[in-house]
């Protein structure tokens, strides 16, 4: 093909895609609303295209570039001379490494355990799953938050690790940093704070309880350049309070013929390029550019929270805290209105809001099932056409009734196949050929709350499967 008709193809592509620009999409992207930052981090990518992150001794612009982004993020951080760090390939890479590293250096009898909130993000379960850590998760309250007092209970020996988060992203509450970092400290626990999604953003927020490395006993902290760093993704920094600690997060080996492999995070060749660009928008905003951005997210959110609860028969959850907040229905209204179906009716009117499933705890009570708002800096010049969509779809699915449950299935082997867990999608309407998604989530979002999660989770798998599979 000629390279004009590939970039052709390449537009017609992107143009099915949801929007990454213009503040429609209010979940997965990060709009600054300036163009000339997304102007200088593709330039400075461009800069480093070929160039390999594996080895800052040989492209040393990787060294000098990694150093001040990490020196930044510390400051901003709260972080002394101690404090060292790394840049990564996203959040889910910052959590795994803190995991990694808080088993290497944990000490304990039997199998370690992974104690968090259930609120904690998805990236520690797979961090318990590859490292082999027990994952232990404690119930949260109606409103998101977690008592401390119910996370140190469950402190012991073969603790090792206590995550907390800045806030969650279910709910965006605020976990108590403080006391659970102390009381770790005390047990010779390590306590990992995520704020891969606040970390850029509650500095400059008001009101904020103290979560960052100013707190004693937090023995290291991850934050995404990709979310409120508005870099391009992926980019994310892990801070680890002193160097023997954080020299416990690396591979090393020179134990084969080849070049020896030292490497602080888990990707070996890497792209220089998301690093470049997280480097340019760090220096060219600064503390003070990123602190209006963040009163631009702060009045945006304040405004949809009020009008998200002047809307009859829906509430905002609990009390959130940063550019983030959850909606479901209200119980104590006359006309309740489904948060799913809500969302998927904003999309009729060109606004991405991002469905959450409800959830029964260990402990019985039921998490209701939501929907996700993150509010970015571009949200306000937008800001008139959002509130109309969120007013005009409440009531166009005004008593509608959340979707049926699952019905009873076939008998079902231990372990689905492909073709089977197929056809059990397309049995219950969801699936049709290969890369089409359902029209409405609203079903979909049913069947994840309803079903064994197992079961679920196999589903899913093979419906993202499908989905990324070549076409005939």
């Amino acid at each position: 093909m000629k390279h004009d008709d590939i970039l052709a193809r390449l537009d017609a592509l992107r143009a099915a895609d949801a929007p990454t620009h213009g503040g429609h999409v209010l979940s997965y992207v990060y709009d600054s609303g300036l163009a000339e930052l997304d102007e200088l981090a593709a330039s400075a990518m461009q800069r480093v295209q070929p160039v390999n992150g594996l080895d800052p001794t040989t492209f040393t612009s990787v060294a000098v570039m990694e150093g001040e982004v990490v020196g930044f993020m510390r400051d901003l951080l709260g972080g002394d001379e101690n404090v060292v760090g790394s840049v990564t390939t996203g959040g889910t890479e910052s959590c795994l490494l803190a995991v990694k590293t808080a088993r290497d250096v944990w000490r304990g009898p039997g199998k370690p355990r992974l104690l968090a909130p259930i609120t904690v993000h998805a990236a520690f379960h797979k961090a318990a799953h590859y490292f082999g850590l027990t994952l232990d998760l404690v119930p949260v309250d109606q409103d998101g938050r977690v008592s401390a007092g119910a996370l140190i209970e469950r402190m012991g020996p073969d603790v090792a690790i206590v995550v907390v988060s800045a806030p969650s992203y279910p709910f965006a509450s605020i976990d108590p940093v403080a006391e659970v970092a102390a009381a770790a400290a005390e047990r010779g626990i390590s306590c990992h704070v995520d704020a891969c999604i606040g970390g850029l953003v509650l500095p400059f927020w008001e009101g904020v309880e103290p979560w960052d490395l100013r707190v004693p006993g937090v023995t290291s902290i991850s934050a995404d350049l990709h979310k409120f760093g508005y870099a391009p993704k992926g980019v994310s920094v892990l801070l680890q309070r002193g160097r023997d600690r954080q020299r416990a997060q690396f591979f090393a080996t020179t134990r084969w013929p080849g070049y020896p492999v030292i490497n602080p995070t888990i990707l070996g060749s890497k792209s220089a390029g998301p690093l470049a660009a997280a480097w340019a928008i760090t220096q060219a905003l600064g503390t003070s550019g990123y602190a209006e951005l963040a009163a631009s997210c702060a009045r945006s959110t304040a405004a949809l929270i009020d009008l998200v609860g002047s809307i009859d028969g829906l509430r905002v959850v609990g009390s959130p805290v940063g550019p983030l907040f959850a909606v479901a229905a209200d119980p104590d209204s006359s006309s309740p209105i489904d948060p799913h179906h809500w969302a998927d009716q904003v999309r009729q009117h060109g606004f991405f809001i991002q469905q959450q499933p409800g959830l029964t705890q260990a402990d019985g009570s039921h998490l209701p099932h939501t929907t996700h708002l993150t509010i970015t800096p571009v949200t306000a010049s937008v800001l008139d056409e959002v509130t109309s969509a969120l007013i005009t779809a409440a009531e166009e699915v005004r008593g509608w009734s959340q979707v049926a449950a699952a019905g009873a299935l076939p008998p079902l082997p231990a372990s689905l196949d492909s073709e089977t867990a197929w056809g059990l999608l397309q049995g219950l309407g969801i699936g049709g050929g290969p890369g089409e998604l359902p029209e409405r989530m609203a079903p979909l979002l049913a069947m994840i709350e309803t079903l064994p999660a197992p079961l679920v989770e196999r589903l899913l798998t093979e419906l993202i499967g499908r989905v990324v599979e070549p076409r005939a």
